[in-house]
């Protein structure tokens, strides 16, 4: 039992540290694709290619000149669309694991989800990093030309999908006050029955899915970039069946129906 525990704590640590190299690392690879995308604007594609993973084995069959070849092409396509002064943000960072070769990340690599905008537009790049050299193997545009949306209307929004947790928690608070038995099964209600699900995306605005349950007090919510930027709540069916019992339970006896009477 002595040794299952400290193999546990020992994988625990290992877990730990791995996990906050990958979240430090994550915060390089914005600056470093800042950096490569910057030179590659002032036509310094030398500093381009010395910001490249050359090393890899995935680039080591690859030509100097084809590579700058390429990187003219992906300046002017990028220049076309999106112009010279850009600005950029973090979205996010992943590595996959599947049992499809194809959905694999490959080794010793991160894929990072950079995006990229200009007054008017926004697009996003997909770029694959070496975990050794840090530095970069592959990077190509996804997403491009997107009108920015206005964040009014999803921020308004944010403020609606709060109200769910809110009214689900006072509702939990009521139970918890009541004299109802085995409450912990009302609490699952009241977490879990939150359906069907509004959303509503920064871009693509709203949405029902009708068979979703928002398991999280009934709402959920993601901030990464435009295109991943999204509020959502479920309809709180558990949260209001139960504080409706719980008016019915409390009101005076004297108003209720003998035959309307409800035993818990």
């Amino acid at each position: 039992m002595l040794k299952l525990k400290q193999i546990f704590l020992i994988a625990l640590m290992c877990l730990s540290l791995t996990s906050c190299e990958f979240i430090s690392n994550t915060f390089k690879y914005k600056d470093t694709t800042k950096l490569f995308i910057d030179n590659l604007l002032k036509r310094d594609y030398n500093k381009c290619i010395i910001g490249m993973a050359m090393k890899h084995d995935m680039a080591t069959k690859t030509e100097i000149n084809t590579l700058r070849n390429g990187l003219k092409n992906f300046r002017g396509l990028l220049v076309r669309n999106s112009g010279m002064q850009l600005e950029y943000s973090f979205m996010k960072a992943e590595k996959t694991f599947s049992s499809g070769r194809e959905d694999n990340t490959p080794p010793n690599t991160t894929l990072v989800f950079i995006q990229f905008s200009d007054k008017d537009k926004f697009g996003v790049f997909r770029v694959l990093f070496d975990d050794k050299s840090k530095k970069i193997l592959n990077i190509n545009i996804v997403e491009m030309g997107i009108p920015i949306p206005s964040m009014v209307k999803f921020w308004l929004f944010g403020l609606l999908a709060l109200c769910i947790p809110i009214f689900n928690i006072f509702v939990i608070r009521q139970i918890k006050q009541s004299e109802l038995k085995k409450k912990w099964v009302k609490y699952i209600a009241v977490i879990v029955l939150n359906c069907p699900t509004i959303a509503y995306k920064a871009v693509g605005g709203l949405s029902i899915t009708y068979f979703n349950f928002q398991l999280l007090f009934g709402f959920s919510f993601g901030l990464m970039g435009y295109l991943s930027s999204f509020w959502a709540f479920g309809i709180p069916l558990g949260g209001i069946y139960w504080l409706w019992r719980l008016k019915r339970i409390n009101k005076p006896t004297d108003e209720i129906l003998p035959e309307t009477l409800i035993i818990v």
